[in-house]
């Protein structure tokens, strides 16, 4: 494939267009940080069918087991506030209401196992109402607000959640959007979070229910000058944003690579390579399917080319964990993918992540997974998102990448 490299000669977004991130502390590490280890979930799982998740037997709270990025819309007149994480791998609005009643603590059992140290800890998500954490959004204090009549069930993989459909205005970044379909939550069977909804940034091919995209209406209402969505996630735990309708160029220090989208469901493009120090290693001779999510924390790999990838960095395995000394992050190789030929390097300071006792993790897991056509399955997590500014480009359907400032 040819290699696109241009410019995109937009201004830099205005501040109203832009949207602050904050940066959730994970599960998984409030866990770690405990001195306990949380099962491992297949990420691959998230993009797969109810049926193909329930024979993999994933947990409801092992959704957001790991970190995450999210930030505030409103919905209504006047307007309520909500935490939304803004989710490239899925393609749903929904937020939490007043009609919502967590029916978790009557599915699932009151303890669950905790690898690697076989001990057993109370069920997070059974010890609390999911949807009883934050503030609820009521439509019965909204004048903009109407019900559809209909309602949709989604699956994340690891858990899941009821809606019932309505319009309402939401308003995100100073843009409007009028008469925008959105899920109000009636059962949420996750882990407890610090947002209350998602807003899907997907392609509308697999939402449920046939609920229109937030993009979608606001390519239909023109509200954008530009039909994109770019993100810059900060390495550190402030700076990060999601910009609608123009690119931010203080946040790049490259110019932006293009690259086509294969598969117009989630943002899925080809990968011609992948190397570690700088060694090809040939696993994407024929191509590889990748899913750009920034609702997935790592990088995932094809569970047929993980352990060598593991083997490559010296890790030590223990209970299906790979384990490295601190000490010997200066040895670890950096690796690299191939994108419209050019190569993107995610160094280890990209995916090695501070562990207990002087012993660091690794922010990639194995993914068993395909994509529709049937390809292993790569997602490019935050671990490469943090390295390179991406726009997602719905009038041109491609995927751009930048470095990261």
């Amino acid at each position: 494939m040819k290699c696109i490299v241009v410019l995109l000669a937009l201004a830099v977004a205005s501040q109203a267009l832009k949207v602050p991130l904050n940066k959730g502390k994970s599960m998984r590490q409030s866990m770690r940080e405990q001195g306990v280890e949380l099962p491992y979930v297949d990420p691959g799982l998230k993009f797969q069918t109810p049926e193909v998740q329930a024979a993999y037997g994933a947990t409801a709270e092992s959704l957001l087991y790991e970190g995450y990025y999210y930030g505030t819309i409103s919905i209504g007149t006047p307007p309520q506030s909500v935490q939304v994480l803004f989710d490239t791998g899925s393609s749903n609005l929904w937020v939490d209401s007043v009609y919502c009643n967590s029916q978790a603590c009557s599915k699932c059992p009151k303890r669950v196992p905790v690898c690697p140290h076989n001990l057993w800890v109370d069920s997070v998500y059974c010890n609390s109402q999911a949807c009883n954490v934050h503030q609820k959004f009521n439509p019965q204090s909204s004048s903009s607000f109407q019900w559809a009549g209909k309602s949709f069930t989604l699956h994340y993989g690891a858990g899941g959640m009821t809606a019932a459909l309505g319009y309402d205005t939401i308003s995100v970044g100073g843009i409007t959007v009028r008469s925008q379909m959105v899920g109000l939550s009636q059962t949420l069977d996750t882990a407890p979070t610090p947002f209350a909804g998602i807003v899907g940034l997907a392609y509308p091919r697999i939402s449920s229910a046939q609920q229109p995209t937030l993009m979608d209406t606001m390519m239909q209402q023109g509200v954008l000058q530009y039909d994109i969505v770019a993100f810059y996630l900060s390495r550190g735990q402030s700076g990060s944003e999601i910009s609608f309708g123009e690119v931010d160029n203080s946040k790049m220090t490259s110019q932006i690579t293009w690259t086509p989208v294969t598969s117009e469901s989630w943002w899925e493009i080809n990968m011609q390579g992948f190397q570690i120090n700088n060694q090809e290693t040939g696993w994407c001779q024929q191509g590889c399917a990748a899913i750009v999510d920034t609702g997935t924390p790592g990088l995932a790999v094809p569970t047929q080319y993980y352990n060598s990838l593991m083997q490559s960095t010296g890790a030590q395995q223990s209970n299906g964990m790979y384990y490295i000394s601190c000490s010997a992050a200066g040895n670890l190789p950096t690796l690299a993918v191939t994108i419209s030929g050019v190569s993107f390097q995610i160094p280890p300071s990209a995916y090695l992540q501070q562990g207990q006792n002087g012993y660091c993790m690794f922010g990639m897991q194995p993914t068993g997974q395909t994509d529709m056509s049937g390809r292993p399955m790569w997602i490019l997590g935050d671990v490469f998102l943090r390295e390179y500014y991406s726009v997602y480009d719905r009038a041109y359907n491609r995927v751009g990448f930048a470095t990261a400032a």
